[in-house]
């Protein structure tokens, strides 16, 4: 035998329109539908499963000649470079 048990909830305006909705949808009671809600917000078991991703990792080395440890020079290089040509243009 389940226990039933008479409470007073408050919803917000949107989340009640929605169970309305989906109460007038399904042709389910607005209890029945806010149970159910309930019911699969509260077991782990019967939510939808989440799809599962794959990382493929693939090699994507540096080109011959590019140093690593002076990347930031480069950076640098480049910048000097472009703020001279936005100055003369």
């Amino acid at each position: 035998m389940m226990l039933r048990m008479r409470t007073t909830l408050t919803l917000d305006d949107d989340l009640a329109a929605t169970l309305r909705e989906r109460a007038r949808l399904t042709d389910q009671s607005f209890k029945q539908v806010v149970n159910d809600a309930l019911r699969r917000g509260l077991s782990p078991g019967l939510l939808e499963p989440r799809p599962t991703y794959k990382v493929r990792p693939h090699t994507s080395g540096l080109r011959i000649g590019v140093d690593p440890l002076r990347l930031n020079q480069l950076n640098d290089s480049l910048q000097a470079e472009a703020a001279t040509h936005s100055r003369f243009e």
